[in-house]
C-alpha cells in the first residue's frame, strides 16, 4: 500500500510540559487509522499537529512525500488539503444541508458543484433532508452532514476528532460502521482520534495507542487485544486480569487454573531471562478464556455480576484466591456467592514480568 501519510519523530510542548514524544506513525492511501488513548495522552494534539493548527517542535510530518511540517516548515492549514470533522460538527445554522455541503466547493463549476452535492447527500443518506438546517436535525444526522462537508472537496486526508462524542451511547456502535462505509465508498484516507475502544474497533484497519505522549502499539485491533506489546496496552485494551505464572518453558507457562501452551509474546527477545524455566510472571487472562463448565472440577465463586444483554460478566474468585472475569452466556444466570464449574481455554498467551509492588 502506498503511503500517503508519515509522522516522523515528532515533538510539540505546551510551554515546559512536552506532550507529544518521539511520535512515529505511517497511513496508507485508503486506509483508516486510529488515536487511541486515554484523556491527556495527546493523541488531540498530533492530529491538530497534522491539520497545521498545532507546530512541531523537532521531527516531520510528510503527506504525499511532501513535508508539511517541521521544525523549519509550517504549511498552513488550508494549503494541505486536508478535511476535517470536529468534534461539535461545526455546521453552520443559517445554511442548509444542501448548502452545508457545498461550502467549501466554491471553485467547481456549477453543475459539477451541484452534482457532488448531490453525490455526497446521496453517499450520507440524506438526500430527504437536502434543504432542511441543521437544528431540524438530529444529532446522528448533523454528524453525516459534517463528515459530507469534509469529504466533498476530496480531501487527500481525513481527521475526525472525537466525532461521536456528543452522541447517545445507542447510536454510537451504528453510526460508527456507517462511517466507515461512507469512508471506504469513498476510498477516502482517514485519521480518528478517540478514547473509546469500541469506536476505534468499528472503523480503523489500525489503531495507535497511546499513553504519555507516545504510541505503545500501532497495530490491528485484532492484534491489541490478543497480542499487547506492553502492560499500558494490556491493560487499556479490552477487559482482563493478570494471574501469577510459573514459566515451565519457552512455550509453556503454568497458572493455578492450568498449563497454557504456546508463542508467548513478551516486551523482549525470545532469548530473554524471562523466558526461562521457574521463572515467574504475570499472565493476562481475559474474559473469554475462562469458560463456564458445570461438569469441570474447577470451582470457583461469584462475586460481582454484570448482565449485558446476550451475556454475563462475572466476577470469580478463584480456589487460590485470586479474582478473574469470565464472559458466560446470559441464560447462564448465577447469584453472587454461587459457585459454578469453569476451565481455562485460552488461544493467545499474554505473559509480562512480574509488577514491582
Amino acid at each position: 500500500m502506498e503511503t500517503l501519510l508519515e509522522l516522523r519523530y515528532i515533538r510539540h510542548a505546551y510551554g515546559q510540559q512536552r506532550v507529544v514524544n518521539d511520535l512515529s506513525f505511517t497511513l496508507g492511501k485508503g486506509a483508516i487509522g486510529c488515536l487511541l488513548g486515554p484523556s491527556g495522552c495527546g493523541k488531540t494534539t498530533v492530529l491538530r499537529c497534522i491539520a497545521g493548527f498545532e507546530p512541531v517542535s523537532a521531527g516531520e510530518i510528510l503527506l504525499n512525500g511532501a513535508v508539511i511540517s517541521s521544525s523549519s516548515v509550517m504549511i498552513p492549514p488550508e494549503r494541505r488539503h486536508i478535511g476535517m470533522v470536529f468534534q461539535d460538527y461545526a455546521l453552520f445554522p443559517h445554511l442548509s444541508v444542501t448548502d452545508n455541503i457545498g461550502f467549501g466547493l466554491h471553485s467547481m463549476q456549477k453543475d459539477e458543484r451541484s452534482a457532488r452535492i448531490a453525490e455526497m447527500l446521496q453517499t450520507v443518506g440524506l438526500a430527504d433532508s437536502a434543504k432542511k438546517y441543521p437544528h431540524q436535525l438530529s444529532g446522528g444526522q448533523q454528524q453525516r452532514v459534517a463528515l459530507a462537508r469534509a469529504l466533498a472537496p476530496r480531501p487527500e486526508l481525513l481527521l475526525l476528532d472525537e466525532p461521536f462524542s456528543n452522541l447517545d451511547v445507542s447510536l454510537r456502535g451504528r453510526l460508527s460502521l456507517e462511517v466507515r462505509d461512507i469512508l471506504k465508498s469513498q476510498n477516502a484516507t482517514a485519521i480518528l482520534v478517540t478514547h473509546d475502544q469500541d469506536e476505534a474497533f468499528a472503523i480503523a484497519d489500525e489503531i495507535g495507542v497511546m499513553h504519555h505522549g507516545e504510541i505503545q502499539q500501532w497495530d490491528t485491533a485484532y492484534n491489541l487485544y490478543h497480542k499487547p506489546a506492553n502492560r499500558f496496552v494490556a491493560n487499556f485494551i479490552g477487559e482482563g486480569v493478570f494471574l501469577p505464572g510459573k514459566m515451565l518453558d519457552q512455550q509453556q507457562v503454568e497458572i493455578e487454573l492450568g498449563t497454557l501452551a504456546g508463542d508467548i509474546p513478551h516486551q523482549c527477545a525470545p532469548d530473554c531471562q524471562l523466558c526461562q524455566k521457574g521463572n515467574t510472571v504475570d499472565v493476562l487472562i481475559r474474559p473469554d478464556d475462562i469458560v463456564h463448565d458445570d461438569a469441570s472440577p474447577v470451582q470457583a465463586k461469584v462475586m460481582q455480576k454484570a448482565f449485558r444483554g446476550a451475556d454475563i460478566l462475572y466476577t470469580l474468585q478463584l480456589p487460590g484466591g485470586s479474582t478473574a472475569l469470565s464472559l458466560v452466556p446470559s441464560h447462564h444466570n448465577h447469584a453472587i456467592g454461587e459457585k459454578i464449574g469453569i476451565r481455562l481455554e485460552a488461544e493467545h498467551v499474554v505473559a509480562f514480568s512480574q509488577a514491582v509492588p
